[in-house]
């Protein structure tokens, strides 16, 4: 197996796609795949390409859990739950041991038994990761409170939160994700049935990226602004990524090693307004080019920005308010975090505007190191602060992998 939980199966599957195997590297987070040779011209390449979509296999057992250094999948669900009353410690326990069996089971694309809805039927594992996390009030619902990591205590307010409390938070969060929508929503669909009983659906959110194949070779994905998102990712071949992103293997508590924090916000995106900046105006917002991601000062979308460069007016070429100077690790102490998101678009609201924006998640090893001190600074002047809302918040304690014949959490609820 991959560092990245990507199997043999897979390899051996997308040999010859070149942008699916990209993620056998590792470093494919944010990354579309390219179409392969076959697909692209030869007679019954669309076949060939389904079929190797298809076979796309994450494993579930290892270090950490899928879904976090996975490659981006162009379908995903975000789903919080809260323990039934009376529910506590023993309950959870059990709950997460089915959850854990139905994933596996899923990923692998195989069915889950005569209780099988059959909605991914006719379809092989198609790169589907589930993962799972805890909310802080978990720990008291269960009697863990001295097991609660520090690291879960709450985010700090910003001027640009208007959270709904009831889209925010939760005992349990789910990540699910997968490169076709019968398969996220058959995953989906087996998580909520298998906590009948234990708990309940708190919140529920849809979100999408570009499906694999779709650019003529692998590219960092687009926002819904149109804007090339996720350049500066740390990169799991950089030699701080681990202790960057995850928890290290002697940390605290035990329980957690190897896991890593998530942050998820929703991020509505004021559509209207953005689009009717001009282009350049949009860029300047931005700090990079739109066509390709590259900054401002010239270069390709990999370039380091040169801030102190200015234009024959003076004035420097990337505002000082620009979202990429700005959110720049060296700008922040070194504060990083693995950026993962999905877009996300619900429809209309009463004044024809579009509800549609980003379900943000990003990862880390501890929140007051990566996201807080981040978001701090973008909340003190940047500038696409005024076409953004953050609409609902949560952050997940997302323990280390499950071996072979555990569940995940079973160290913190059996421990």
């Amino acid at each position: 197996m991959t560092d990245n939980g990507i199997s043999r199966r897979r390899l051996l599957g997308t040999a010859g796609a070149t942008g699916l195997a990209l993620g056998a590297a590792g470093g494919a987070v944010g990354y579309a795949a390219a179409p392969s040779s076959d697909a692209a011209g030869a007679p019954g390449g669309a076949r060939a390409a389904l079929a190797s979509l298809g076979a796309d296999e994450v494993m579930f057992h290892g270090k950490h859990q899928p879904g976090i250094t996975t490659p981006l999948q162009s379908r995903g669900h975000l789903v919080a739950f809260d323990l039934t009353a009376g529910a506590g410690r023993k309950e959870a326990g059990a709950l997460l041991r089915r959850w854990s069996a139905a994933a596996e089971r899923l990923m692998a694309g195989e069915p889950l038994g005569d209780e099988d809805t059959a909605v991914a039927e006719d379809a092989g594992p198609s790169g589907l990761s589930v993962t799972f996390g805890f909310g802080a009030s978990f720990f008291s619902r269960t009697g863990l409170k001295k097991e609660r990591p520090a690291a879960l205590d709450p985010l700090p307010d910003f001027s640009s939160d208007h959270l709904d409390k009831a889209r925010s938070n939760g005992d349990l969060w789910v990540q699910i994700g997968a490169n076709d929508p019968l398969v996220a929503f058959h995953a989906l669909r087996a998580i909520q049935k298998e906590a009948a009983g234990a708990a309940r659906v708190r919140w529920q959110m849809n979100g999408f990226n570009r499906s694999p194949g779709a650019t003529a070779r692998p590219m960092t994905a687009r926002n819904l602004m149109g804007q090339v998102d996720g350049t500066n990712n740390p990169k799991p071949s950089e030699k701080d990524f681990a202790e960057r992103i995850f928890v290290p293997s002697d940390g605290d508590p035990a329980w957690m090693a190897d896991g890593s924090y998530a942050v998820v916000r929703r991020i509505r995106m004021l559509l209207d307004d953005w689009e009717k900046l001009g282009h350049r105006a949009q860029e300047a917002v931005i700090g990079r080019h739109k066509s390709d991601g590259s900054p401002l000062t010239g270069g390709t979308e990999t370039t380091e920005p040169d801030l102190e460069k200015t234009g024959p007016d003076g004035k420097v070429v990337i505002p000082l308010n620009a979202h990429a100077r700005i959110s720049r690790p060296d700008q922040n102490g070194g504060a990083a975090m693995l950026r993962r998101p999905f877009s996300y678009h619900d429809g209309f609201d009463a004044h024809g505007e579009p509800d549609a924006g980003l379900l943000f998640v990003c990862w880390q090893a501890d929140p007051l190191r990566g996201f807080v001190p981040v978001q701090r600074k973008l909340d003190r002047g940047d500038a696409l602060s005024d076409f953004i809302r953050h609409e609902a918040s949560g952050l997940f304690a997302v323990p280390g992998g499950a071996a072979k014949g555990e569940y995940v959490g079973q160290r913190l609820l059996e421990g």
